[in-house]
């Protein structure tokens, strides 16, 4: 089958303490909590976490590889190598080593040339690069979120070439 590229937004909760959001390639959409217990779901995101679905944070066989690169030329995933959750204080994608932070304007910037390889909780291959991140605009009370724009491309079939 051959793989497409997508671009996605997703919206996640700004606090620490409130729930993540959860994304599944497969199915391109946003996964409910109620089924956070469940291979439905990739990764999740909370303010600048990451989960991956697998060990300490989920059912799934999902595992992340940040590396240096330039999306398009990122062709096959790697066979071996992926990350885990291996405790909720030891996450596959380390928090700060995919964005810089700016103090003055709060701003959480993509850093360039990272690309997210994802085995997915059902064994399939995606790549991920984030392309911006953002305040969703301030509604009173409502605690704030984030937006988080990336593009993907997924691989549906048991192979690793994208």
């Amino acid at each position: 089958l051959p793989t497409t590229v997508k671009t996605k937004s997703i919206t996640v909760n700004f606090s620490s303490s409130s729930a993540f959001t959860f994304f599944s390639f497969r199915d391109t959409t946003v996964v409910a909590n109620s089924d956070s217990a469940s291979n439905k779901w990739d990764f999740g995101l909370r303010l600048t976490t990451f989960l991956v679905n697998s060990n300490a944070s989920g059912p799934g066989n999902a595992g992340a590889i940040l590396q240096d690169g330039i999306y398009d030329n990122v062709l096959v995933a790697p066979s071996a190598g992926y990350a885990y959750d291996t405790t909720s204080s030891q996450k596959a994608i380390k928090d700060g080593s995919w964005y810089d932070y700016n103090p003055t304007t709060h701003s959480f910037v993509p850093k360039a040339g990272k690309v997210f390889i994802f085995r997915t909780a059902d064994g399939h291959y995606a790549k991920m690069e984030l392309l911006s991140v953002s305040y969703e605009p301030f509604a009173g009370p409502v605690p704030q979120r984030l937006i988080y724009n990336f593009r993907y491309t997924y691989q549906p079939n048991s192979s690793n070439n994208f």
